[in-house]
């Protein structure tokens, strides 16, 4: 028989290092980088039509502020979810596992959790539906997929693998945070470790007993507020009173550094973390020149730039490695090495509280 998942989708995200595209109203996860459809339409889409699992309705968690927008892409690609659970604020990935295992012990205790961001890439679905099958083998661990390194990548977690379990699935030897990139090269050469995709598969049973026994703060805040939530058809509203009890930590830290059943299933299906702009860059398509562009964009003497219009026209001349970007609110130009310092720029506008006509910078 096929194995059942409950695709959960997780949208709470702000997207600071892709601003002024990506804002507090319509974050990076809502927009479409690369394709017709957006990233958290392309998420919902990409077990549609695996081959060897039983997938049901999806589940979104995401901010309040974000239903309308949510539901309308849903709608836009014929997908009802079966719930769409509301934060009224972020309390990072525990808590969302927590609910996430609460709602799909209720709709159906025997079916697994595939648990994704809603703002990656997978250019091979079919390859990816084969990873969630190969991580089901080991259904009495939690198991992340974890990508083989293509670079010495300092932006990313990494996992060492360790003792074989059960085929290509493996237990995890450690987590490491992003390295610096002498130890990236060290772990890229090894061979023993891979990228934290941040994609999870657990049964609820075991993740409910990991969590109230790891991570018992956690589970009790995010029980109460789902038992408390309001319910508008599929809209469920965590109550905010008991999610604030909820410490913000990722269910890495929560969890999988701390449990005995974590496992990691290998994942080769063309996987981007769209993170920033310059991640926007290496995954684009480039013309000869090594330029990426969007929208109306004029080019003169440009190489290896990111040139991303909303609606008027841009003309760039004599540039190497930078980052152009013009939305209706704001324009950004900076060279694709400091990509990673957008985050700093926002916080410093919101510092300022000067993000009325800067994009929409401020919460």
């Amino acid at each position: 028989m096929p194995v059942t998942v409950i695709p959960v989708i997780i949208s709470g995200g702000s997207g600071t290092r892709l601003w002024p595209l990506s804002t507090p109203d319509q974050p990076k996860q809502f927009h479409a980088l690369g394709g017709e459809q957006t990233l958290i339409q392309q998420t919902a889409l990409r077990l549609a039509d695996a081959e060897g699992l039983s997938v049901a309705a999806p589940i979104l968690i995401c901010n309040y502020r974000h239903l309308d927008i949510a539901r309308a892409q849903m709608a836009q690609i014929g997908c009802a979810p079966a719930a769409i659970v509301l934060e009224p604020f972020g309390r990072n990935t525990a808590a969302v596992a927590m609910t996430a295992a609460l709602m799909a012990q209720a709709l159906d205790p025997d079916a697994l959790i595939v648990l994704m961001p809603s703002d990656h890439r997978v250019s091979d679905p079919a390859a990816f539906a084969r990873a969630v099958t190969t991580a089901a083998a080991a259904r009495d661990h939690i198991v992340l997929l974890g990508v083989k390194p293509t670079a010495p990548e300092t932006g990313f977690g990494y996992i060492e693998v360790g003792a074989p379990l059960t085929g290509p699935v493996r237990a995890v030897a450690r987590f490491v945070e992003k390295p610096d990139l002498a130890a990236a090269q060290a772990y890229m050469a090894s061979g023993r470790y891979l990228w934290n995709a941040g994609v999870f598969l657990f049964s609820p049973k075991i993740m409910l007993e990991e969590m109230r026994r790891l991570a018992p703060q956690v589970a009790e805040a995010a029980e109460k507020a789902l038992s408390r939530a309001q319910r508008s058809g599929e809209a469920i509203a965590l109550d905010a009173e008991a999610f604030a009890d909820c410490p913000s930590i990722s269910l890495d830290y929560a969890v999988m550094e701390k449990t005995d059943r974590a496992a990691v299933a290998p994942l080769d299906a063309g996987w981007a973390d769209i993170g920033s702009w310059s991640a926007l860059w290496s995954e684009g398509t480039p013309d000869d020149l090594g330029n990426v562009v969007n929208g109306p964009v004029e080019l003169l003497d440009a190489t290896d730039c990111l040139v991303w219009s909303q609606g008027k026209t841009v003309g760039v001349i004599g540039l190497n490695d930078m980052i152009v970007v013009q939305t209706d609110d704001a324009v950004l130009v900076l060279p694709r090495s400091r990509a990673q310092d957008v985050k700093l720029l926002v916080e410093r506008m919101k510092a300022k509280n000067d993000g009325t006509k800067g994009g929409g910078v401020n919460e």
